[in-house]
């Protein structure tokens, strides 16, 4: 099956700051907040919503086409992928543009400052789909940029070609009539418990009544697992088992892969939603989101351990 990921390609840049950031910031005079905190050093890992779910899926035995755009700096990422086989010829180079970027430094309190720079995702992809039969592709219009989200929905309706909603970070952005339109027409919605929250505020729809748009919701709730939604039932998905979650970042990227993967390979939701649970662990106990790694039958032995044969 033809998998086409549309999202952002993005450079993770973390830093440790040695201190607290409590101890430099002035209360009486946040109104003039001039501070510099020194770290100890910085990591770049690979990151972005398409980048991310690629990578896992390439772990699991798929070549998805990725529809972004990079910036300048795209050589490393370029290499990175060409390395994990797969493919970047959906993937736009905007030469004028660093790629997007976040600067994460945490301080020993665990708290977090992160400054983001959209980059070359401010411009769209401009790749378009080939005509194939319903039965052979399947696309995720992951958290990108906003207008190439709406088209390829537009797109993939016109071609009839199944494609699963994923609005993550990108809802602060929506309309009410935008967001409406996007999911109509849609495979699947697919958010965590707080992110379908928001959807049914910003759409003044209910959850049946999103039903009506979408043929089925996925909500995940993290170490509680996931809820297959469709007309008239509930499936109850639990977690897999993890012995140390070192950093949940990206696990909801790896679900995603592995729901893909399920559906790719003919099986149910409720298994495909299984092979995304034991994908989504193997991501938090990694710090990073493109850090994990495994052969398929590792990833297999692990599913049995989990839910038996499937």
């Amino acid at each position: 099956m033809n998998i086409y990921v549309s999202g952002s390609m993005a450079y993770d840049r973390i830093m440790d700051f040695p201190g607290r950031f409590s101890d430099h910031i002035l209360p009486d005079k946040i109104h003039i907040l001039n501070v510099c905190f020194t770290v100890n050093g910085m990591r770049e890992k690979f990151g972005g919503t398409a980048g991310n779910v690629a990578y896992s899926l390439s772990l699991l035995n798929e070549i998805p086409v990725i529809l972004a755009t990079i910036g300048k700096d795209y050589a490393s990422y370029f290499g990175w992928l060409t390395k994990n086989n797969i493919s970047h010829e959906g993937i736009k180079i905007i030469e004028e543009e660093f790629t997007a970027g976040a600067y994460i430094t945490t301080d020993r309190a665990d708290n977090q400052i992160t400054g983001f720079n959209p980059g070359a995702m401010k411009y769209q992809a401009d790749y378009r789909l080939p005509k194939t039969n319903r039965e052979k592709s399947i696309m995720l219009i992951a958290p990108g940029n906003l207008q190439d989200m709406k088209d390829y929905a537009k797109e993939c309706r016109s071609k009839a070609i199944p494609y699963i909603c994923d609005p993550g970070q990108s809802l602060t952005q929506w309309d009410k009539d935008s967001l409406i339109e996007w999911i109509d027409g849609s495979e699947m919605l697919i958010t965590n418990d707080y992110e379908l929250e928001m959807i049914m505020n910003a759409t003044v729809k209910n959850r049946k009544e999103l039903l009506g748009l979408t043929k089925t919701i996925i909500t995940t709730f993290g170490e509680k697992g996931a809820m297959i939604s469709a007309s008239g039932s509930n499936i109850s998905v639990p977690a897999a088992r993890t012995d140390s979650v070192v950093d949940p970042t990206g696990a909801g990227d790896a679900f995603r892969a592995g729901l893909l993967k399920g559906i790719a390979i003919g099986k149910d939701l409720e298994v495909s939603a299984k092979i995304g649970a034991v994908a989504a662990v193997y991501a938090v106990e990694k710090y990073g989101t493109q850090e994990h790694s495994y052969t398929y039958n590792e990833f297999m032995e692990r599913y049995k351990s989990n839910f038996g044969e499937t």
